[in-house]
């Protein structure tokens, strides 16, 4: 059985690993390779590695730094393919989906090969009187990243890409569960021409990750992950004096006014909350039918569910894959049985599926829950699977009060054909992205990623220009240079009051 090893200073290592965990094929069940558990030591050595870097690194200029993004743009675009299937192998999700996630992921790397342009600064001539003014934005340093599970190529690349155009350098704690497009990645960038240990990927669990947030030798840690992790990484690491950004969870709802193409509404929720089997931070998992839209959505939504295909990634066939891993298998099929218990109705179900010839592997069928009330615990957990839950709204207002009563802010939409109700709408909820007619409002490259309140610890969202300025600081400088020629004129004397222009 193969072993995936960390990969620190510009190639793989064992490093002072001695545990190690099973990566699964979910849509068997059966072991396919282990991973190595990162010791402290682990961390301590890609921190040193990163930190030998980063001097040369943070002076290479920019015309060299962004030949390096172009070329790895180049390497990931020719080899999607490959880390699709690795992707597919090792998460559960169909290959299309799988592609989906390395292009967007590759939409970020173009965006930071146009790093000439977003790091420049600022001049002021003539400020004061023979005094100029300007600024400009360095690196910070060696800084880290800690990804999910359920996006392992393209999360990664909303963080490392920018950071190593802005000159930092990088290590990264992928998850456990899928780490082998981690290591696929470092190659194409020592492929590209980046500099040993530019870019270092340490595996594990929660030992390697307190590691990372101790380290006095880390500037920066960006997180995605569970709220409940998110609020963890964010205290510990803010409190070691760390520049953090944590994206936590989310209940996404998606509000379905009665003046909506029904139809068109029912495909889109379907595909949303049913792709990568729910795996998503941006899935809706809960409907919000507003008025006489009811009746006709909730069975617009079944015969959708219904005819979703399941089987394993790799079958052309497939729509849906299974989940990651048996644990998730339970959980949800828990939570499903809780609503049903609670007095929802379950009119399209998911538990006990067995797909033939892969009667072992993590499968949950797309699942509807309607008349869904706010107290379940179907939904107030984030379900992470192919869940829909149908509430309930007599109008728009109701609607916006119900998403902004739930803890979560991370996204959310409506479909309408009504201008005024989607401006009542995107104006009234506490939510840090809205779709109109969008199921899935995932900002492009060039803006920026993230919620509102239990989806978001720190200040900065992810990627475009708020991942610039997580990555950077700034620089003011203010100069003046004398003169000594006679035609020049006397130096205006020195005052102890406090400088003013002039």
């Amino acid at each position: 059985m193969s072993t995936i090893a960390h990969w620190i200073g510009g190639g793989y290592t064992a490093g002072a690993a001695t545990r190690r965990a099973p990566v699964h094929q979910p849509a068997t069940g059966a072991v396919q390779h282990e991973v190595l558990l990162g010791e402290p030591d682990d961390v301590d050595a890609a921190v040193t590695a990163a930190t030998a870097a980063f001097e040369a690194w943070r002076e290479e200029s920019l015309s060299r730094r962004t030949k390096i993004l172009f070329a790895f743009r180049e390497l990931v675009s020719a080899r999607a393919g490959q880390l699709a299937e690795i992707v597919s192998d090792e998460h559960g999700k169909v290959l299309s989906d799988a592609a989906g996630e390395v292009q967007r992921g590759l939409e970020v790397i173009e965006y930071a090969c146009g790093i000439p342009e977003l790091l420049k600064g600022s001049y002021s001539d003539q400020a004061s009187a023979g005094v100029d003014v300007f600024g400009f934005r360095e690196p910070l340093g060696v800084v880290a990243g800690i990804t999910p599970f359920n996006f392992p190529a393209m999360v990664p690349m909303w963080m490392h890409p920018i950071a190593i155009a802005c000159g930092n350098t990088f290590v990264l704690k992928p998850s456990e569960r899928d780490p082998s497009a981690s290591g696929f990645v470092a190659e194409l960038w020592r492929e590209a021409g980046l500099p040993d240990g530019v870019f270092n990927v340490v595996h594990g669990d929660r030992v390697a990750v307190d590691a990372i947030l101790r380290h006095p030798g880390i500037a920066a840690v960006s997180f995605v992950g569970s709220t409940r992790v998110a609020r963890y990484i964010h205290r510990e690491a803010s409190a070691a004096g760390k520049r953090v950004q944590a994206l936590g969870g989310a209940k996404n709802h998606a509000v379905v006014l009665p003046d909506a193409d029904l139809a068109f509404a029912a495909d889109q929720l379907a595909a949303s909350a049913f792709g990568s089997a729910g795996q998503r931070c941006m899935a809706v998992s809960a409907a919000v039918a507003v008025g006489s839209a009811a009746g006709e959505l909730a069975g617009l939504v079944g015969r959708k569910a219904g005819e979703v295909v399941v089987g394993p990634g790799r079958d052309p066939a497939s729509e849906m894959g299974p989940v990651i891993t048996a644990a998730a298998k339970e959980r949800i099929e828990n939570l499903i049985e809780s609503g049903e218990r609670q007095g929802a109705s379950v009119t399209v179900d998911g538990r006990g599926l067995k797909i033939p010839g892969y009667e072992n592997g993590f499968f949950v069928g797309p699942t509807v829950l309607d008349h869904v009330g706010t107290g379940m615990d179907v939904y107030r957990e984030e379900v992470f699977g192919p869940v829909l839950s149908i509430l309930r709204a007599p109008d728009v207002d109701a609607a916006i009060e119900l998403i902004n009563s739930n803890p979560y802010g991370n996204g959310t939409a409506i479909f309408t054909n009504s201008g005024a109700a989607a401006r009542r709408f995107q104006r009234g909820v506490h939510v840090g992205m809205i779709g109109i007619n969008v199921p899935i409002p995932v900002p492009m490259a060039y803006h920026s990623f993230g919620g509102w309140r239990d989806s978001l610890f720190g200040q900065s969202h992810i990627y475009g220009p708020e991942g610039v300025a997580f990555y950077t600081r700034a620089k003011v400088v203010t100069q003046r240079w004398p003169f000594d020629e006679p035609s020049a004129g006397p130096q205006a004397r020195a005052s102890l009051h406090f400088p003013t222009a002039r």
